[in-house]
């Protein structure tokens, strides 16, 4: 009976030792440290973990369109900048866009460019037209409330402004900050991992009042992982 697993379908870890894996995961300790704790091989944590974070990639491109007061901003990931390359992207950089409700989720997109056409779409992708927008003055994020929007509200950061009475963007500039400091520990990831361990910190971040434990195995009795 100790080899039934009931979140994860075909798998040869039997679930008391697989409930082990995501609890670990849920403390956030690294792969290697996982496989030591509970005797299963590197290779099958690693798949494991894998499939937990696009479990929570799904989870997060399913939220529904945000409302409210809302964050929006592109931060930019990667290498260190290179000497005489400064501005928004620079040094090769991965840009990501985010939109985030004050006091609540945040939304996260890996994009080609930060240009009107692509912020923009998402924006009326992930953002109910009743909404408040705070932003900076980027060029982008001109036309908003031409588009529908309720108000925007704009602070300049060029001019150190980054307080305005109620407009500011300091909740999506916290989560940036939360994200790059959590990414910084892997090293020479490949876009596709970087997207499921963004994704896994926009999940956290968005759960961080909740036992991601219990919600991770809640997840997958309804839906179990199956192992490629």
């Amino acid at each position: 009976m100790d080899r039934v697993n009931r979140y994860c379908h075909r798998s040869h870890i039997s679930e008391r030792v697989f409930r082990l894996i995501v609890k670990y995961f849920a403390m956030d300790l690294e792969a290697t440290k996982i496989a030591e704790l509970t005797g299963v091989s590197r290779n099958s944590v690693n798949r494991i973990l894998k499939a937990l974070r696009k479990r929570m990639a799904e989870k997060c491109e399913s939220e529904s369109p945000f409302s409210g007061e809302i964050e929006v901003d592109e931060s930019y990931f990667g290498a260190k900048r290179v000497r005489g390359k400064r501005g928004r992207g620079a040094g090769g950089k991965t840009p990501v866009f985010g939109v985030l409700k004050r006091q609540g989720k945040v939304y996260t997109q890996i994009v080609q460019d930060c240009s009107r056409k692509t912020l923009q779409a998402i924006i009326r992708g992930k953002v109910s037209l009743n909404s408040i927008i705070h932003s900076d003055r980027f060029r982008s994020y001109d036309g908003l409330v031409d588009l529908g929007y309720r108000r925007h509200y704009r602070v300049n950061h060029g001019r150190d402004e980054f307080v305005t009475r109620k407009s500011h963007i300091n909740g999506i500039e916290n989560f940036w900050g939360i994200a790059k400091m959590r990414l910084s520990k892997f090293r020479g990831m490949s876009k596709s991992t970087f997207y499921l361990h963004l994704k896994e910190t926009e999940f956290r971040f968005n759960h961080r009042n909740e036992d991601v434990y219990k919600l991770l195995l809640l997840m997958l009795r309804s839906n179990p992982l199956k192992l490629s």
